[in-house]
C-alpha cells in the first residue's frame, strides 16, 4: 500500500508540472506572435519599455551608486584597521663601521649590504564628531529616496511619451486611409474628365486640373505615410529597437464612445497629482534634505574626539641578535585620544550653513515652480480635452455634410451638371471636414488618457 501511494503522489505531482509547463507554452504562444509579425500594443510598448530603455537602466544604476555610498556612510561609523610594511636594503661600499639607530636602540655593522624590514598595524575611531556621520546615513538615505523617485518619473514621462507617439502613428495611419480614398475618387474623376475631353465636353485645362488634384491626393498619401514612418521611429528609440526591427501598433481606431467618455475634472486630477505625482514626492523630499543639510553643517562647530591604537615591528640584518630576537625586543604598542576643537576655521562652518539655508529656499521655490507646472500641464490636457471634444462633435457633421455635398457633385459633375471649379471647391471641404475630425478625434482621446494618467490611472486604449 505504502509504495501505491507514493506511485500515485509521484504522478500527481508529475501531471502538475506537466501541466504548468502547458501553461506557459499556451502563454508564450499568445505573446510571441505579436512581437513575430512586429505589431505591438500600448501596453507591450509600455512593459518593453520599462525593462529596456536606456535612460531608465541609467537611472537604476544611479539608484545602486546611492546604496554603494549609503554603505559607506555607514562604514565611517565604524572604527579603521590597517596594515603597512616595508623591506629594504641598503649598500655603502666605503662605510667600515656604520651605527643605526633603530626603535630607540642604536645598532652596529660592519657589513656592506644590510636589509632592513619594518610592520606596522594601524587602528582610529572617530567616537564622536558633532553626530555629522550618523546625519550623514540619514541625509543619504533620502538622497537615495529622491533617487528613486527620479527614476520613477522618469519613467512616467517615458510612457507619456509613447502614448503621444501611438496615437500619433494610429492618427497618420487613419489620415493616410481617408487619402487613399480621396485619392480613388480623384483618379475616377481624372479618368472621366479624360473621356469628356475625348468628346468635346471638357476642355484640356479642366483636365489639368483634374490630373493636378489626382497627383496632390497621391502627395498626401506620400506624406502621411512618411508621418507614420517617422512617428514608427521615434517610438522604436523610444523602446530601444534596432533598424532591422520590424514594428508595427496592433491599435485600432478609437469609437466614438471613447472620444466622448466624460472628461476628468482639472482640479480633482490635480489633487491626486499631487499625491501620487513623484516629482512633487521628490521637491518635498528635497526641502527635508536641505533641513538635514543645515543641521549638518550647524556641526561643524562641534569638536570632534577619536582614538587611535598601532602596534609596530622591525628587524635588522646588522644586528647580533636574531630575527625572532629582534622582533620580540622591537615591538612597539601604542593607544591615544584625539581632541580637535575648531576655533578659528577661515569662516569655513558659517559659509557652509549659510549655503545650506539657501539651498532648502532653493528647494521650496523648486517645490513650488513644480506644482506650478503640474497644474499648468493638467489644466492644459483639460482645455484640449474639453475642445477637441466639440470640435469632433462638429467636425462628425461637418464630415457628413461635406460627404453628401461631394457626392452630389460629384454625379452631377460626371453628368456635365457642374463645373471643374465647384467640383475641386466640393472636394477641398471634404477633405477639410475629415482632418478636423480626425484631429479633434485622436486629440480628445489622447488628453482624456493623460488627465486619467496623471490622476494615478494607467495609460489603455
Amino acid at each position: 500500500m505504502l509504495k501505491k501511494d507514493v506511485l500515485k503522489i509521484v504522478i500527481v505531482k508529475t501531471l502538475k508540472t506537466r501541466k504548468r509547463y502547458l501553461a506557459l507554452i499556451l502563454v508564450c504562444l499568445t505573446i510571441l506572435p505579436a512581437f513575430a509579425q512586429g505589431s505591438w500594443t500600448l501596453r507591450q510598448c509600455l512593459d518593453y519599455a520599462r525593462e529596456n530603455n536606456i535612460q531608465l537602466q541609467k537611472s537604476r544604476i544611479s539608484q545602486k551608486e546611492g546604496e554603494i555610498t549609503l554603505w559607506q556612510d555607514k562604514g565611517a561609523l565604524f572604527p579603521s584597521l590597517s596594515f603597512a610594511t616595508s623591506q629594504s636594503i641598503g649598500f655603502r661600499p666605503f662605510e667600515k663601521n656604520m651605527a643605526i639607530v633603530q626603535n630607540g636602540q642604536v645598532t652596529q655593522t660592519s657589513n656592506k649590504f644590510t636589509e632592513q624590514g619594518s610592520y606596522g598595524l594601524n587602528a582610529s575611531w572617530t567616537v564622536w564628531n558633532g553626530g555629522i556621520n550618523h546625519k550623514n546615513v540619514k541625509a543619504q538615505e533620502v538622497q537615495n529616496e529622491i533617487t528613486k523617485l527620479a527614476t520613477a518619473q522618469s519613467e512616467l514621462s517615458i510612457q507619456e511619451q509613447i502614448a503621444q507617439l501611438y496615437v500619433q502613428i494610429l492618427y497618420s495611419a487613419e489620415a493616410k486611409k481617408v487619402n487613399e480614398q480621396l485619392a480613388e475618387t480623384a483618379k475616377s474623376q481624372y479618368e472621366r474628365g479624360v473621356e469628356m475631353q475625348k468628346q468635346g465636353q471638357m476642355s484640356k485645362a479642366d483636365v489639368a486640373q483634374l490630373e493636378a488634384q489626382w497627383r496632390s491626393a497621391q502627395y498626401d498619401i506620400v506624406n502621411s505615410e512618411t508621418q507614420v514612418l517617422n512617428y514608427k521611429r521615434q517610438l522604436k528609440s523610444l523602446l530601444e529597437l534596432g533598424i532591422d526591427t520590424p514594428f508595427d501598433v496592433a491599435g485600432s481606431a478609437p469609437s466614438d464612445e471613447q472620444v466622448l467618455a466624460p472628461i476628468p475634472s482639472a482640479q480633482s486630477t490635480f489633487e491626486k497629482a499631487l499625491n501620487t505625482r513623484p516629482e512633487i514626492r521628490s521637491a518635498e523630499l528635497s526641502i527635508k534634505a536641505a533641513d538635514m543639510g543645515i543641521d549638518i553643517a550647524k556641526r561643524g562647530y562641534y569638536p570632534t574626539i577619536g582614538v587611535s591604537a598601532s602596534a609596530g615591528d622591525s628587524h635588522y640584518s646588522g644586528s647580533n641578535d636574531k630575527v625572532g630576537q629582534q622582533m620580540k625586543n622591537n615591538l612597539n604598542l601604542s593607544a591615544g585620544v584625539n581632541l580637535s576643537v575648531p576655533i578659528f576655521d577661515n569662516r569655513r562652518n558659517k559659509s557652509a550653513v549659510e549655503k545650506a539655508k539657501l539651498q532648502k529656499v532653493t528647494s521650496e521655490l523648486d517645490l513650488q515652480d513644480k506644482k506650478n507646472a503640474l497644474s499648468s500641464t493638467i489644466e492644459n490636457y483639460w482645455l484640449n480635452a474639453n475642445s477637441s471634444q466639440q470640435r469632433f462633435l462638429s467636425a462628425c457633421a461637418k464630415v457628413e455634410s461635406a460627404q453628401t455635398s461631394y457626392e452630389l457633385l460629384d454625379a452631377q459633375f460626371k453628368n456635365g451638371l457642374k463645373n471643374i471649379v465647384e467640383l475641386l471647391q466640393g472636394r477641398d471641404n471634404l477633405v477639410s471636414a475629415k482632418q478636423d475630425e480626425l484631429q479633434s478625434k485622436y486629440t480628445t482621446l489622447l488628453n482624456i488618457q493623460l488627465l486619467k494618467f496623471y490622476g494615478g490611472e494607467e495609460i489603455s486604449m
